[in-house]
């Protein structure tokens, strides 16, 4: 038990010595920390590690060696106020292995930063306070470095000429830059681009006072389709939802959008966007009527489910 306590106390000395808020100098991100360096019990500084693990094997790891028994419902606890920190502090690296995986893959992973590691082995040791100060003299500069690498990996999304906003990488947000480089070029030329989510931030993209000038005023915990458009030619809201793994626009999720923007001044379009037809022929029986589908590999067309609307013959050009 004693060898459990020390090794805990000595993590919570060392993340106020690096500087992290007190929000983080607690018993949660101190184990974080000895999962990160494979530091159970008993196990020396001087023998720490750099495993790749995950916030599950974090906390599996944390209840098998220190018996602390977090709920699942943990693991967003540990994610948001313990490993954002630390990847935003320097000392932990986040995908080392694989920059570009999606921000909510299952197989993300964490790592001990390199010369973090190198700073903790010599904890106890009287090199220590040494070290330490070296250390704190380099970190804005590798604090700013890996800020860059992150940014470099994000994906950029051209919203209106000179202007740019980036997303978190993964498969999801490559659909939401197609919907607003390649969809609203086409189906929607010189539209305003009013939201956009983002798998690493709900509100990545968000107009909220052109939203409300149209009549729609969304509090944080409305459920926002993936991409919205003002059509100003026409007056029209087109809502779009990304579908890479979740579900189209079915008949519960067009009830969902027509609530949310039931005050709309604008007329509502509703879009289903899929990355290829084969994802689409796995949805065919949900979509809803009256909506649209855009398919992101043959850009120039569209499918209506639109009943007699659009019925005649089609005229080649």
């Amino acid at each position: 038990m004693k060898r459990k306590k020390d090794h805990i106390k000595a993590a919570r000395q060392i993340l106020i010595s690096l500087g992290l808020p007190r929000a983080q100098q607690n018993e949660r991100s101190a184990l974080c920390l000895l999962a990160l360096l494979n530091l159970p019990p008993g196990k020396p500084w001087t023998k720490a590690e750099n495993p790749l693990i995950g916030i599950t094997p974090i906390m599996d790891w944390a209840r098998k060696h220190y018996g602390k028994d977090y709920a699942p419902n943990t693991r967003e606890t540990v994610r948001r106020q313990s490993m954002h920190q630390f990847v935003d502090a320097g000392i932990a690296l986040y995908n080392p292995d694989q920059p570009d995986r999606p921000v909510n893959s299952p197989k993300a992973v964490y790592q001990i930063e390199p010369a973090t590691l190198a700073l903790l082995r010599s904890f106890g040791t009287r090199k220590w306070n040494r070290n330490l100060a070296s250390y704190l003299d380099e970190r804005e500069t590798l604090a700013a470095r890996y800020a860059m690498a992150r940014e470099q990996n994000r994906i950029p999304v051209q919203i209106a000429p000179g202007k740019r906003i980036t997303l978190s990488p993964g498969e999801h947000n490559e659909l939401i830059r197609a919907i607003v480089e390649d969809f609203a070029s086409r189906f929607a030329p010189g539209s305003i681009l009013v939201y956009a989510g983002d798998t690493g931030d709900k509100w990545g993209y968000f107009d909220a006072p052109l939203l409300s000038a149209l009549g729609v005023d969304v509090d944080a915990h409305g459920k926002m389709p993936d991409v919205v458009l003002h059509y100003s030619k026409k007056n029209w809201l087109l809502m779009v939802e990304s579908v890479t793994s979740h579900g189209p626009v079915d008949g519960k999720r067009h009830a969902e959008l027509t609530r949310l923007f039931a005050g709309a001044k604008a007329g509502l379009v509703y879009v289903t966007a899929f990355p290829n037809r084969a994802v689409m022929a796995r949805y065919l029986a949900d979509i809803a009527w009256e909506t649209e589908v855009w398919v992101a590999d043959a850009p120039s067309h569209l499918i209506h489910f639109d009943g007699e609307r659009f019925l005649g013959p089609y005229s080649p050009s």
